[in-house]
C-alpha cells in the first residue's frame, strides 16, 4: 500500500503553496520523497535546497553522488531509491560491475581516487566503522574537507529519501525493476 498523502492544491497552507509552487516550476512535479516533506513546509523548503545542491552544484562528481546514493540504498533496503538509482548510475557511467559490487557490499574495485574515497567513506560509515586517522587521512586527502562534509550530508539526504520512500511504500514502477546479482 502507498501511503503518500497528496495535499490536493487548493488545501495548501500558504507556506505549502510557496513550496509547492517552487518545486514545480523547478521539477515539474512533486517528487515522492517532497510529498512527505510537503506536511513540514520549511523541512520541504531546507531539503530542495540541500538536494539541489548536492546533485547539481557540489563538489562531487555525479558518479561519485550515485556511488553515496547506492550505498545508502542497500544500507535501509529501500528499492525505491535504490531502483531509481541503478538507472542513474548507468546514465552516469557506472558500470553493472560496479553497481552490483556496491549493492552486495563488496569492493567495487574503483580505479578513480575520489571515487574509491566516496565509496570506502560511505561504506564504512553505514557499517558503523570508526575510521582510523590513517584512514581518515587518505579520504580527506582525496575528497577535501568539502568533499568530506558533501559525502556527509550526501548520506544523512538520501537517508531521509530512502526512508521516506521505504515508510510510505512506495511502490516501484515494474518497468524500472532491476535484477541485482549479488
Amino acid at each position: 500500500m502507498n501511503r503518500l498523502t497528496d495535499i490536493p492544491p487548493d488545501q495548501l497552507t500558504a507556506e505549502q503553496k510557496t513550496v509547492f509552487d517552487n518545486l514545480t516550476a523547478g521539477r515539474g512535479r512533486i517528487l515522492g520523497p517532497y510529498k512527505v516533506w510537503i506536511h513540514s513546509p520549511t523541512v520541504a523548503a531546507g531539503m530542495e535546497h540541500i538536494g539541489t545542491y548536492l546533485n547539481k552544484r557540489g563538489a562531487l562528481s555525479t558518479r561519485e553522488v550515485e556511488i553515496g546514493i547506492l550505498v545508502i540504498a542497500q544500507h535501509w533496503d529501500a528499492n525505491y531509491v535504490r531502483q531509481a538509482h541503478i538507472r542513474a548510475g548507468k546514465a552516469a557511467g557506472l558500470a553493472d560491475a560496479i553497481i552490483e559490487a556496491v549493492l552486495g557490499g563488496r569492493d567495487p574495485q574503483l580505479t578513480d581516487p575520489h571515487e574509491r574515497a566516496v565509496h570506502r567513506f560511505a561504506a564504512a560509515l553505514v557499517a558503523g566503522a570508526k575510521l582510523s586517522d590513517a584512514e581518515f587521512a587518505e579520504i580527506e586527502k582525496a575528497l577535501g574537507r568539502d568533499g568530506i562534509a558533501e559525502v556527509l550530508v550526501l548520506l544523512g539526504y538520501y537517508t531521509s529519501v530512502a526512508l521516506a520512500m521505504k515508510v510510505h511504500e512506495v511502490p516501484v514502477p515494474a518497468q524500472t525493476q532491476y535484477a541485482i546479482k549479488s
